[in-house]
């Protein structure tokens, strides 16, 4: 299909609502000669006259009347569907998807400074579930837990876990001076009892876990390690304000999970206000390490 010269429907359609080159012109910003060349281009590109050209200026012919009335009906289509689109970017929010545990414990206490800073952003904080990649979640960008993606990722948090009790398990139970002492502790899972086996190997310790209770991600884990239901392996960087208050304490500084960390992925195409939240997460992760 061919498209007739777009300057030249644009000054039609204002000359025409006009039935005045110097009113078209005025509307739009040019000269009325401009309108009159834009208008004479696209009359000889339909192979019709469009205006009855005289002294005291221009009146529209029976085609130009007609074609008057479907270009303005065309371009206000279009101008309204540019205009609800233009409204839509404006509007739409920028999606994070996160993992439940992150987006409480990290993501959520921080937001105040993010929106403080930049109030005209509005944010939509999604579960980020089993999803791989910021698409699979509907979303701008996510942070994912593990080891390095196989796509372009920053780590934004440290994942490395520790042995962690309340003060008040530990003086019931303990001390626990050595990791094998810990094989006699209420041990606590999150999703697999893998992640014990791993931190009792790294510390030198041959025999394997007790299989305590194994909650379905670390906001329920950390909730029972904060009511004193036994030890639990905490990623160290999600309870620091437990820690500093004493509600919480590591039992050692061995750790597990060094090769794992919070990876922050992008989809494609990201929006100027996506960006704008990528680069403050980058620089709070920052700030904080």
């Amino acid at each position: 299909m061919r498209y007739p010269p777009a300057n030249g429907l644009r000054a039609f359609e204002a000359a025409a609502r006009h039935e005045s080159f110097s009113a078209a012109a005025a509307e739009m910003r040019i000269t009325a000669a401009a309108v009159s060349q834009h208008v004479r281009g696209l009359e000889t590109w339909l192979g019709t006259a469009l205006f009855l050209r005289h002294a005291r200026g221009v009146t529209l012919t029976a085609a130009g009347r007609e074609f008057g009335t479907a270009v303005s009906h065309g371009l206000g289509h279009i101008a309204l569907a540019a205009e609800r689109l233009v409204a839509g970017t404006r509007t739409r929010p920028v999606a994070l998807a996160c993992l439940a545990s992150v987006t409480t414990r990290w993501l959520i206490p921080r937001l105040t400074l993010f929106r403080a800073a930049h109030p005209e952003i509005r944010l939509a904080i999604l579960y980020a579930l089993d999803a791989k990649t910021p698409e699979e979640a509907g979303a701008d960008l996510l942070i994912q837990h593990g080891v390095r993606p196989n796509r372009p990722a920053l780590p934004i948090i440290n994942a490395a876990t520790r042995p962690t009790c309340s003060p008040d398990y530990r003086d019931r139970h303990g001390p626990f001076a050595t990791p094998p002492s810990l094989l006699g502790a209420e041990l606590l899972h999150d999703e697999t009892t893998a992640a014990w086996s791993r931190w009792f190997t790294g510390a030198g310790v041959s025999a394997g876990p007790e299989a305590g209770p194994i909650f379905a991600d670390f906001n329920l884990l950390v909730g029972a390690v904060l009511a004193g239901q036994g030890v639990g392996l905490c990623p160290t960087a999600l309870i620091g304000p437990e820690i500093e208050s004493g509600r919480l304490i590591c039992l050692f500084d061995q750790p597990s999970d060094t090769d794992k960390q919070y990876w922050l992925l992008e989809a494609q195409g990201l929006s100027p206000e996506a960006l704008v939240l990528r680069d403050w997460l980058v620089a709070m992760s920052a700030d904080e390490s």
